[in-house]
Order: structure tokens, then sequence, then C-alpha cells
């Protein structure tokens, strides 16, 4: 595996903001009696398209959120990550020596992108090269928003490496024709394994393969 470009998730790969968001959402969701039942949707929402996890969250309620549901969860995330928010472990060193062009495409808005890459001081390493699915409008599993960041970094999808942390942006690395590394907690160790990704529990550990 030689790539030519870099292609990072953002959420999970190079900020820890997955334990934050999903607090946030347990807190929200709390008045509407379905707290426990949320590690039930932490797999749908983590990766893919907020709507399909709020769609999920609604079934189980068997009604629909509040009309301003999701304004205050972007408020109340924006919020705890200027506050909480902090690089993946080793996610500053390996972007400091790898020296290969990069870029970010995340299924999350734009603003949140550049917001999370500010406040971890990460955002340096990729001036223009951001790429959001609110842009194109498709969001993971589909493979669009690496297919569109592979496209206006001018390499094709076998010359770029996609580094992800979930199921359906391997999904979607994978179904657009795309090498995909995996980055694994212990929590989802397991159905990481199962999928097409070679599979690292740290970015040190990607750092080292890709040498």
């Amino acid at each position: 595996m030689k790539p030519k470009c870099l292609i990072f998730d953002c959420d999970g790969v190079l900020v820890d903001s997955l334990p934050l968001a999903n607090r946030v959402m347990l807190e929200l969701i709390a008045p509407f009696g379905v707290s426990k039942e949320f590690e039930k949707v932490i797999h749908h929402y983590n990766g893919g398209s907020l709507w399909a996890s709020l769609a999920k969250i609604e079934e189980l309620m068997g009604e629909k959120l509040p009309e301003d549901f999701v304004g205050r969860y972007r408020e109340s995330t924006y919020k705890t990550f200027k506050e909480e928010l902090q690089p993946i472990e080793g996610a500053k060193g390996f972007l400091e020596r790898n020296n290969l062009p990069k870029c970010v495409a995340s299924s999350g808005p734009y603003e949140k992108i550049e917001q999370n890459l500010h406040t971890t001081n990460l955002l340096h390493h990729f001036g223009n090269n951001i790429f959001s699915s609110y842009e194109i409008k498709s969001w993971k599993p589909e493979p669009d928003i690496f297919l569109h960041a592979a496209a206006k970094m001018g390499f094709k999808p076998k010359e770029c490496v996609v580094i992800e942390d979930s199921l359906d942006g391997i999904a979607a690395a994978v179904k657009g024709g795309f090498d995909c590394i995996g980055l694994t907690t212990e929590t989802n160790l397991t159905e990481m394994k199962k999928s097409p990704a070679m599979v690292f529990k740290s970015m040190s550990e990607i750092e080292k393969f890709l040498q």
C-alpha cells in the first residue's frame, strides 16, 4: 500500500469528538425516555448521516423529535467541542511527519469540521482541502464524498488511502474503489476486524504501516 494521497475522516480519526457528541445526544434525548436505548443506535449514529440516526431515535421513541432538536444539538456540541475537544492521540505527530498530499472528507457540516480542526490545532495541515457531505448532498455509506475529495485533490481512487473509524465510512471507501485503513477502539474492534479495511488500534500503528 503506497498511496499518493491520504483522505482522513474527521470525527474519531483526527479529533476525539465522538464521546463528547454522544454525551450531548444522550443528555438531549434523556427527557424523552429513551436514554437506556441509546447504545442501540450509537453504531447508526457514528460515521453516517445525523438524520439517519435521528430517524432511528424517533423510531425508538414512537414520535417525532421537536423541530428545534437539531439546532439545539448543534449548538450544544459546538460549545462542548470548543471547551473540551482534543485531537486523537498520535494524530498531530502523524500529520507533522507525513508529507503526502492530504485532505479531510467528512459527513459533518463544513463549519463543524473547520472549527474542530482549528480547536485541536490541526487545521493548518489541510488548508482548503476540507470536503463535506453537505456540499454534495450525499452521505456515507455512499462513496460520493470520497470520490469528490479524490477528484478535487487530483488523484484516482486507487492512488488514495482512506482512513476511517466507522463501518459506514469503510463501506463508502470500498464502494468507491479506495484502499481503506480502519482506526478502531475496543468497543468496535470485533466488528471492524470483519470489515474489508486494514484495522489498527492507534494512529502510531497506522503511521508505521504506511512507512
